[in-house]
């Protein structure tokens, strides 16, 4: 209980902490923010504009740390977006005080100089701030940082550029470099954060390629810095995005479309480059304008390619096919609707109206069946049903015959030019490993246009993929019929087994009312006597002697009702001589006159011997109840491949199966049978008497 507790106490601890860590960065953020305004109100006014657009960025900077604190307020990303929004503030408002003093320079120098390195530090951390490299790596950024803000500087009045050039180029390729690395190892969520980052590059350079497109084509913008400035904004606002839950989904089919603009735009800028530069000079005056708008109208037009190339091949198809589709269009479409929700009936007629539709103007069919047996299963306009046969030469000649005109129908098909002799006809067959499924029949008025190449490619790729089909189907319906089987077979053994536990149950019960009733009985009796004797030793012994001849006798059908009743469990002599000498024995018994035939017959397994014995016990006493006077039966038993073979017949009544069923005693045999893996049948017809069979397998 008191680790439980502790356990409940940490957690709450944690809770508190990271809610107090939410509200620090926010109120951090509000602080950044403010720093950046104050930048602008110091600002002169030759230079709002430029302070306004950098406090924007910081904004965005600081709103993303805002809104990763309150919707992840365990991750150090928050953190890290504050940092760069605090450094971003900075800058802005010593940018915006600064008279010359060397304070404010120097305040500038290291806040632009430690960007970069804050950059870095939140590409190492993407996309939850926690930094998969070393400290040392981190600590040298910001080092650098510092460094090359004091070379900034120092070098003053005249303030150089190229180390904040080089430090972010280096901070860039580093960064990027991790991140890609990261991204290819994530999966889950935190691949769709980083997917959130890798958008708003993606924005980020096209922003900036168009800019630089605009400021070579047509001078503007003439603030370039302004724009890459602008640029970062989508970094955080990205970074704030990823972190909600509702989102995260959605930046699969953003990032691929914003990736294919980007791509489309960097195409068409470098085609103009290529252009310009072919001219060897910069567009100058009214001639910026006019490339300007030609260099909209391409990326225009490149956009409504797609969907106008999709309409124009309609229409094109519509000129060249007339009301048909492209051949090519069949095969697609089927693509679509394969599948096993569909019907095997509805898919067939689709495929029959798309094959009318697109190849055949005047009918399609297609045929199916297997084993040489064909039948016209759908037709386009409806037709009757047809059978064709085909014998096994046949059915390889078609197998293999592929796409065929008339001429080769006349010879092999001819049932299928009845009525359209002069007509244009395509048949393809379906073929499946090399077995033929049906056929598919395009047909065409005699003074149609003529099957081309494409049509009879088309034809036979189709008559490829519904021969898939159909084979699925068969492999469905076979599957099906297994597992029908299966099941069947499984009820019947619960069945069977049920009724297997009811017999032995009632087989004990009725051996203990048959000991209760006979030998118990007699065993009573003997005791009585006995104790009567006894009684009587002293003081009559005449009487005595006339008891103990009554116990004798009384003894010996004790022990004859046990003997009866021990045969009737299992008999001695199927265990002593074996299945000839048992069941020679219950012919003879039998109700009827029997003959027994088992030449051949040996000695067998203790359950096989049993089975067939009972088996043929209960035939005979069936055949005594229902054959009727005057019927004569007879017992076979022999050993053929493998399997122990045995049958009883009569010459009775018989009785009619589908009236009767499988009675109690059929049922019996069967599951006796069953049992030990055999199997049973029951063949009989009124006045023809009754037959029973049945086969057990042997294990040589």
């Amino acid at each position: 209980m008191t680790a439980e507790l502790s356990t409940v106490a940490d957690g709450l601890t944690l809770d508190t902490a990271d809610t107090r860590g939410g509200s620090a960065v926010v109120l951090g953020a509000a602080a950044a923010a403010a720093l950046a305004v104050a930048g602008v109100a110091a600002a002169g006014d030759g230079r709002i504009a430029g302070q306004v657009e950098r406090a924007l960025v910081v904004a965005a900077w600081a709103l993303a740390a805002a809104v990763v604190a309150r919707r992840r307020p365990g991750e150090r990303l928050s953190v890290l977006l504050l940092a760069g929004a605090v450094t971003g503030g900075v800058a802005v408002l010593a940018a915006g005080v600064t008279d010359g003093s060397g304070a404010a320079q120097l305040a500038l120098a290291l806040a632009v100089a430690l960007l970069p390195a804050v950059g870095l530090h939140v590409l190492f951390g993407l996309p939850d701030g926690a930094c998969r490299v070393s400290r040392t790596s981190v600590a040298a950024g910001y080092a650098v940082g510092v460094v090359a803000g004091l070379v900034v500087w120092m070098g003053r009045p005249s303030v150089p550029a190229w180390p904040l050039a080089i430090e972010a180029l280096v901070a860039l390729t580093v960064g990027l470099a991790v991140s890609s690395h990261r991204y290819r190892r994530s999966q889950g969520v935190e691949r769709q954060r980083l997917q959130w980052f890798g958008w708003a590059v993606a924005v980020g350079v096209e922003v900036a390629l168009i800019a630089l497109a605009l400021r070579l084509f047509s001078g503007w913008p003439s603030a370039l810095g302004a724009v890459a400035v602008l640029a970062v904004v989508p970094i955080p606002l990205a970074l704030a995005l990823g972190s909600s839950k509702t989102l995260l989904g959605r930046i699969d089919t953003l990032l691929a479309h914003t990736v294919s603009v980007a791509g489309l735009s960097f195409v068409v800028v470098a085609v103009y480059s290529v252009i310009v530069l072919g001219l060897g000079r910069t567009p100058t005056g009214d001639e910026r304008p006019l490339l300007g708008l030609s260099m909209v109208a391409a990326a225009v037009s490149a956009l409504l390619y797609a969907p106008a190339r999709r309409r124009l091949n309609r229409y094109a198809n519509r000129l060249v096919y007339g009301e048909r589709e492209a051949p090519d269009e069949v095969i697609r479409t089927f693509g679509n609707r394969m599948t096993r929700a569909v019907p095997l009936d509805e898919l067939l007629l689709q495929v029959a109206e798309s094959v009318r539709r697109v190849l055949g103007r005047q009918a399609a069919e297609v045929w199916t069946g297997s084993d040489g047996q064909l039948q016209r299963s759908v037709s386009v306009p409806d037709a009757p049903v047809v059978t064709l046969s085909l014998n096994p030469g046949e059915e390889s000649v078609v197998a293999r015959a592929g796409v065929s005109g008339p001429a080769w129908v006349k010879v092999w098909l001819p049932q299928l030019l009845a009525g359209r002799e002069d007509c244009l006809m395509r048949v393809a067959p379906m073929v499946h490993s090399g077995r033929l499924l049906g056929l598919i029949v395009a047909v065409r008025a005699p003074d149609g246009d003529a099957f081309r190449e494409e049509d009879e490619l088309a034809l036979a790729e189709l008559a490829r993929q519904v021969a898939v089909a159909l084979h699925n189907v068969r492999l469905d319906s076979a599957l099906q019929a297994s597992l029908d089987e299966v099941r069947r077979q499984a009820e019947e053994l619960r069945a069977s087994r049920a009724r297997i536990v009811a017999a032995s149950d009632a087989a004990r019960r009725q051996i203990e009312r048959n000991l209760h009733d006979g030998a118990q009985q007699h065993l009573v009796a003997l005791a009585v006597n006995i104790r009567l004797a006894r009684t009587l030793a002293d003081k009559d012994p005449s009487m005595v002697a006339g008891i103990l001849e009554d116990l004798g006798t009384g003894i010996q059908d004790a022990v004859q009702e046990l003997r009866s009743l021990a045969h009737g469990i299992y008999p001695p002599l199927l265990v002593d001589r074996g299945l000839v000498e048992a069941l020679s024995a219950a012919a003879g018994r039998a109700a009827l006159p029997t003959e027994l035939h088992a030449d051949g017959v040996g000695r067998y397994p203790a359950d096989v011997e049993a089975a067939v014995y009972f088996c043929c016990l209960e035939a005979l006493q069936n055949a005594g109840k229902h054959a009727g006077e005057g019927a004569t039966a007879s017992v076979r038993v022999w050993e053929e491949e493998g399997g122990l073979l045995f049958e009883v017949a009569d010459t009775g009544a018989g009785f009619d199966l589908g009236d009767r069923g499988s009675g109690a005693g059929f049922v019996n045999m069967g599951d006796r049978v069953g049992a030990i893996g055999g199997s049973l049948a029951v063949h009989s017809a009124l006045g023809e008497g009754t037959r029973i069979s049945g086969r057990i397998p042997l294990d040589h």
